[in-house]
């Protein structure tokens, strides 16, 4: 028997986002297919950059994607099971949204890293900000757009973080340019992975930006319709304390934060209603 679209999804997600389909597995049965589509969706374009040999063919599969939004929109959904998938639970989607979320994945293609902290952040937001406010929609529910902003970059943040080790081996940096020059680094330091005292003194002044952000959206009030859309942002949590308190040493931190330590994070969180 074939693999539907749905199955389709949930496998890829389950694979190239383990921490957004775990906190899927907390919205209501109805709404869960829909939200696989979307995050099996931004998981697509989040690889586009490092699933071609050059950023101009990154770009074109970019532009891939939004003209099979396009094509969803009109009724006449491309032969791919992600976009019959969309077509079949997303339909109703903001398109602001939806292509803010493609147009972000533009800096991916660039080979000089943020120039300084407003960049990354803007680029943070961008990237993040926009999936968080598409769930919530999927989920039939209303996200404060101050909450999903701090959410957002907060968890872009982190991600970035966790994923230094993995960009350095395609020669590729998220950290400001400034700020790894005011601790003596230029982007060859991190390929090479020398000066670790160094970097990781500039990967805490990232941090404390997450953290900042996370308290401020953790400081407003969201519906329990709302939550798994903000639940990634719990996991995200974890990571920072892990990184922090590991003087980031990401290997080790990815080793302390546990499946189990993941899934007892999301069930407090759910029983609470906070996430």
């Amino acid at each position: 028997m074939s693999e539907s679209p749905d199955e389709y999804c949930t496998r890829e997600l389950r694979s190239a986002d383990p921490d957004r389909w775990l906190t899927a597995l907390f919205a209501p049965d109805a709404r869960r297919p829909g939200l696989h589509a979307l995050y099996a969706f931004n998981a697509e374009i989040a690889r586009a950059r490092e699933a071609v040999s050059q950023p101009m063919i990154g770009q074109i599969r970019l532009q891939w994607w939004r003209e099979a939004w396009e094509g969803i929109w009109e009724n006449r959904p491309r032969n791919h099971p992600v976009v019959r998938a969309l077509h079949a639970h997303c339909q109703r989607l903001d398109r602001g949204n939806v292509f803010a979320l493609i147009d972000a994945r533009e800096t991916d293609m660039e080979e000089k890293p943020p120039a300084d902290m407003n960049a990354l952040l803007e680029y943070a937001e961008a990237s993040s900000a926009p999936l968080m406010q598409l769930a919530a929609q999927q989920l039939g529910a209303a996200l404060p757009p101050d909450i999903a902003r701090d959410a957002g970059i907060a968890y872009a943040l982190i991600g970035l973080l966790r994923a230094t080790p993995h960009l350095a081996t395609q020669h590729r940096v998220m950290l400001p340019a400034n700020v790894l020059g005011a601790h003596g680094l230029m982007p060859e330091d991190v390929y090479q992975r020398e000066n670790h005292a160094s970097l990781a003194a500039a990967m805490s002044e990232i941090a404390e930006e997450a953290g900042r952000r996370l308290r401020a959206a953790r400081s407003g009030h969201v519906t329990r319709e709302a939550l798994p859309a903000l639940l990634p942002t719990t996991l995200a949590g974890l990571h920072l304390s892990a990184l922090t308190r590991l003087h980031f040493d990401v290997t080790a931190a990815e080793n302390v934060v546990t499946p189990l330590r993941r899934q007892m994070a999301l069930l407090w969180a759910s029983l609470r209603g906070r996430f």
